[in-house]
C-alpha cells in the first residue's frame, strides 16, 4: 500500500511551460492571473485540510485518497464554479495534492528526470537547470507565507527546524537529493531553497563516453590505478561531476575489497557489497551531539577499511586522510573544490593547517607528495558540458615545489552555433612513473596509451542535447 509522501505526481499536463534560457533575458514579470491562482489554490488548501479526516489518510492508497480529495474539493468549488474552467479544476486538484503532500509548484520538476537543480529565489522567482542549461520557469508561490510553508515540510521531513534562531538548514532528501534553505533575518530579499536532484538512475561510466565526458584511454589508465592501489584526489567545481566520476572510479575497486565512505551528505552511490557508510551529524538545538568528518576518518580506520572513500575533503579531516593514504589505506579516493590541479594542492595544505597542529610547511608537502600520486580535475564548460580536463601525476617534491606532470587533458576549441563548448582530449606524451609499480603488480600498462598519436579521442567532441547533469 502506498503512503502519501510516496506518491509519484506527473507535470501537470494542463500547466504553461513557458521556461526559457536566461541569457539575454530581462526579469519577467509575475502573471497576474497565476498569482490569483496561487492564492486561490492557497486559501481552498486550508479549506481542504481542515476538512479531511488524517485519521483515515494512511489507510488509503492514492487512487482512494485522489477521490477522497477530489469529492472534498467538488464541494470547495461550488461557491466559485463561475471562476475556474474544467481544465483549470483539473489542475487545481494536481496541485492540491502536491501542496498537501508534495513540495506543491515545485512538485512537477521533482518528476522531471532531466531537471538537476531547482532555485527559489523567492515566491515570485523559480529557475531550474534542465540538461546543464539554465531556465527561468512561469511558477510562482502565493507569497512568503506560501513558500516558507514548503521549506518548513521540506525541513520536517529530515527531521530538522528552520527558525529565526536556526535560519539555515542543509540536509538531505529520502531520495539523496540535497537541499538548502536560508531565511531571514540571513536572507535579506526573502526565503530562498536550492534543491540539487539525484537523477533515478547513476550515470555509469558508457553514458560518461558516450556524453564525451571523458575518453576511454583515460578511463583505462584510471582503471589500472585502482586495481593498483593508488591514491586518487578528484578537484573541480561545483557541479563538474566529482561525485559521479568517483562513483564509477569506485566500480574498478575488487570486489574482495571492504570500503568505508565518509560523507557530510550521503551521495555516493555504489553498486556493489561490503561497504559501509558514515555520514556526518549537525549538532541539536541545544548545541550537543556533532559528528565532524575528522571523529569519522579516525573512528573508520579502527573498522578495519582497505580503503576510505571521503566524499569531500573540507577541513581538518585532511589530515587524518593523508595519515591513512600513508599508513596502509592505499587506495583511498576523494574529492576537493578547486579551480585547478595546483590550487587543489594549496588548498589541502590550507585544510591540514586547520586540524590544529603548526607543521612547516615543507613538511606538509613531503606527506601530500607522499600521499596523493593522481590528481584528476574536472570542469564545467560553457553550455553546462563537464569534461575531465586533466589528469596529472606527482612525482616528488623538489626544492619546496611539487613537481607535476600531465597525463592526459582537454583542449577547448572553441563554441558551438549553440554556445556550448567544443575541444578534444590530448594525450601530453608524458609516461607515468606509476607504470613500474603497476607493472610489479601484475597490472601492465601498454605505454603506447600515452602517445598523442594513438589517442582514439583525439576528434572534435561537440556537446550532446541527450547530456545531463554529471
Amino acid at each position: 500500500m502506498n503512503t502519501p509522501y510516496q506518491f509519484s505526481l506527473q507535470p501537470l499536463a494542463n500547466e504553461s511551460r513557458q521556461e526559457r534560457s536566461i541569457q539575454g533575458n530581462e526579469p519577467r514579470a509575475p502573471d497576474p492571473f497565476e498569482s490569483g491562482f496561487q492564492k486561490l489554490k492557497t486559501c481552498l488548501h486550508r479549506e481542504l485540510i481542515d476538512s479531511l479526516d488524517l485519521s483515515r489518510l494512511g489507510t488509503l492508497d492514492e487512487a482512494h485518497l485522489r477521490c477522497h480529495i477530489w469529492n472534498l474539493a467538488e464541494k470547495l468549488f461550488r461557491s466559485r464554479r463561475e471562476m475556474l474552467s474544467s481544465v483549470d479544476q483539473e489542475r487545481l486538484i494536481d496541485e492540491l495534492m502536491a501542496e498537501s503532500f508534495g513540495l506543491g509548484p515545485l512538485e512537477p520538476y521533482m518528476q522531471d528526470p532531466d531537471v538537476t537543480d531547482i532555485m527559489v529565489n523567492g515566491p515570485n522567482e523559480v529557475y531550474v537547470e534542465r540538461l546543464g542549461r539554465l531556465q527561468e520557469t512561469n511558477t510562482i508561490f502565493a507569497d512568503e507565507e506560501h513558500l516558507m510553508q514548503i521549506i518548513q515540510r521540506v525541513v520536517g521531513w529530515v527531521g530538522r527546524r528552520i527558525d529565526a534562531q536556526s535560519p539555515m538548514v542543509d540536509a538531505r532528501l529520502p531520495d539523496g537529493s540535497r537541499v538548502n534553505a536560508i531565511i531571514p533575518p540571513l536572507a535579506i530579499n526573502g526565503p530562498s531553497l536550492s534543491i540539487r536532484r539525484f537523477g533515478q538512475s547513476p550515470v555509469d561510466m558508457k553514458r560518461l563516453l558516450a556524453y564525451g565526458s571523458i575518453c576511454p584511454e583515460m578511463t583505462t589508465f584510471l582503471k589500472a590505478a585502482i586495481e593498483g592501489r593508488v591514491n586518487i584526489m578528484i578537484s573541480g567545481g561545483t557541479g563538474a561531476g566529482k561525485t559521479t566520476l568517483l562513483n564509477n572510479l569506485s566500480g574498478y575497486i575488487p570486489a574482495d575489497e571492504r570500503l568505508v565512505t565518509i560523507e557530510d551528505s550521503a551521495e555516493l552511490q555504489l553498486r556493489r557489497k561490503h561497504v559501509v557508510r558514515l555520514e556526518t551529524r549537525l549538532p541539536t538545538s541545544e548545541g550537543y551531539g556533532e559528528v565532524v568528518p575528522r571523529d569519522l576518518v579516525r573512528n573508520a580506520l579502527r573498522m578495519r577499511p582497505d580503503r576510505i572513500l571521503l566524499g569531500e575533503v573540507r577541513g581538518g579531516e585532511a589530515l587524518d586522510m593523508l595519515q591513512a593514504m600513508n599508513t596502509g589505506h592505499e587506495g583511498s579516493l576523494t574529492t576537493i573544490h578547486a579551480n585547478d590541479t595546483r590550487d587543489a594542492l594549496s588548498r589541502l595544505e590550507v585544510m591540514v593547517s586547520m586540524a590544529g597542529f603548526d607543521l612547516p610547511a615543507m613538511v606538509v608537502r613531503r606527506y601530500i607528495g607522499s600521499a596523493i600520486t593522481l590528481l584528476v580535475h574536472l570542469a564545467r564548460l560553457k553550455g553546462g558540458v563537464r569534461r575531465v580536463m586533466r589528469i596529472s601525476e606527482i612525482t616528488g617534491i623538489e626544492e619546496g615545489e611539487y613537481q607535476i606532470q600531465d597525463i592526459f587533458c582537454f583542449h577547448q576549441m572553441g563554441l558551438d552555433s549553440l554556445g556550448r563548448a567544443t575541444g578534444r582530449f590530448e594525450a601530453t606524451g608524458n609516461v607515468p612513473v606509476l607504470l613500474d609499480r603497476l607493472e610489479e603488480l601484475g597490472i601492465p600498462v601498454s605505454p603506447r596509451l600515452f602517445d598523442p598519436r594513438s589517442l582514439s579521442s583525439g576528434e572534435a567532441i561537440s556537446f550532446s542535447s541527450e547530456e545531463v547533469s554529471l
